[in-house]
């Protein structure tokens, strides 16, 4: 069954939508083109895993939205009907200085799913404006303590945190922060936990041991009295779903208690069910200072983020000089948003979503693996429901060798065929110059269904000649 079963002619409403679109709209990281000549892929409904756009094409979601799609798109009527009935009861009150039932017993909830002891609960609206909070939290923590030359943060080399001033600077994505910088001063980056293209031979002993070697390098080199904390994502995201070694995370710790640096791990794509726990944190045996949320929270029907942390975080805080958090937002903890996410949690739990994906992962990845068949497919790592596949034109050296430059690869010849094959995706090039192409599907994808996206995935890396090689 292609994509493009049921299409339909351009109706005078879809027409009017894409010159309203092209004229008014500005959207998120969109190429120019699309403001122009380019058609614009207008989205009308969603069902389980499938979207349909305005001319009736029906779409696989392979990136679950954008990595929050938790509990897929046929939820709606259920959500609704939480946020309606808390619309008519309250529809908004402010967190500061008050409090209400949807925001408490949220926090409640999330302090029961989170590792031991994390137990304070902070509600922001987004990713970025979670990782802000906790700098904040970081600064103000060391500052209660009286280490006031705590002012430094280490992050991973293309790791993505968000796009807000703080958070951006936290980014090791330069593509995306040079063009803003000068950023904030005292973020260093180390690197990441990329295995793929480390020098031949290397164990796993000795890659973690070279990553917190450098780690520890860095503090020493800044000076431990200036260092407040590091950010990590359990899986990071941006590189292409890279994982952790073994001894990665008791090391880091170990790190972080030696020279009292706090340690965030950024849940935003990872936590509510990801990896196949409600925080991927747990599967990778990290324990962090702090952890910080959004997307899955509320499977992106509401928007709605935060951080976690604990009372050993907060209490010298909330006892300190100021006797308060020192920050607080608008829509935090706003209680529709609360209402869905319970409902949305509520929905996990009922129909098992977390067992969907540690029963199906194995066959996920094996299917995967499977693709290593075609000359172009150099690496498939992730766990959970978080893969990538790294494309080479050379295995041997592990490298895009092609005439045909990765960039041009991607954004003309690899993207449209994933697109055209019904499949939506995330086809990219890495910041070593070689094309990924990223699955992050909604965790209640079924094995019919992972059969048929890797199908589709099977049959674009196939037409070689059709997609640039020869």
């Amino acid at each position: 069954m292609t994509i493009l079963e049921n299409v339909t002619a351009p109706s005078s409403k879809s027409e009017e939508l894409q010159a309203l679109a092209k004229k008014h709209l500005l959207m998120h990281f969109t190429h120019a083109a699309y403001y122009d000549s380019t058609p614009l892929t207008i989205m009308s409904r969603g069902e389980g895993c499938w979207v349909w756009d305005e001319s009736g094409n029906r779409y696989l979601d392979g990136l679950a939205g954008l990595y929050c799609v938790n509990i897929g798109y046929s939820h709606g009527a259920e959500i609704g009907e939480a946020v309606k009935r808390q619309m008519s009861q309250l529809p908004y009150f402010t967190n500061w200085g008050f409090a209400h039932e949807p925001s408490i017993r949220l926090a409640a909830k999330l302090a029961s799913l989170a590792p031991p002891k994390m137990n304070r609960v902070f509600f922001t609206s987004s990713g970025s404006e979670s990782n802000e909070s906790a700098m904040k939290v970081i600064r103000q923590y060391h500052l209660a303590r009286g280490d006031h030359a705590k002012t430094k943060f280490i992050a991973r080399r293309v790791s993505y945190h968000g796009t807000s001033y703080g958070a951006l600077s936290l980014n090791g994505m330069t593509n995306i922060r040079n063009i803003f910088e000068p950023l904030l001063p005292g973020v260093r980056h180390v690197s990441n936990t990329k295995r793929y293209k480390r020098p031949e031979g290397e164990s796993e002993a000795q890659f973690t041991a070279f990553l917190l070697d450098e780690i520890e390098s860095l503090i020493i080199q800044e000076g431990p009295d200036t260092v407040a904390g590091i950010f990590i994502e359990p899986l990071q995201n941006a590189g292409g779903s890279l994982t952790p070694p073994a001894g990665y995370a008791e090391g880091l710790r170990a790190l972080c208690d030696k020279y009292a640096v706090l340690m965030v791990a950024d849940e935003v794509i990872c936590g509510f069910g990801r990896l196949g726990e409600w925080f991927g944190s747990k599967r990778y045996g990290i324990k962090p200072d702090i952890i910080t949320f959004a997307k899955g929270i509320a499977s992106g029907y509401f928007p709605l983020g935060g951080m976690i942390t604990s009372d050993a975080v907060m209490d010298p805080i909330l006892n300190g000089p100021h006797q308060m958090f020192l920050h607080g937002l608008t829509y935090g903890g706003h209680p529709a948003a609360c209402a869905a996410a319970l409902a949305n949690i509520e929905i996990m739990e009922r129909e098992d979503v977390l067992g969907n994906v540690r029963r199906n992962q194995d066959y996920f990845r094996a299917k995967l693996e499977g693709l290593k068949v075609h000359s172009i497919v150099g690496d498939v790592r992730g766990d959970g429901y978080h893969y990538s596949l790294e494309l080479v034109t050379d295995k041997a050296s592990r490298s895009w060798t092609s005439a045909v430059p990765s960039q041009e690869f991607v954004s003309t010849r690899l993207g449209p065929a994933l697109f055209k094959s019904g499949l939506l995706c995330r086809a990219a090039v890495d910041h070593e110059g070689t094309p990924l192409i990223q699955v992050s599907p909604p965790l209640i994808l079924s094995r019919e269904e992972i059969d048929w996206l890797v199908a589709q995935l099977d049959t674009v890396l196939g037409k070689q000649i059709d997609i640039g090689f020869d």
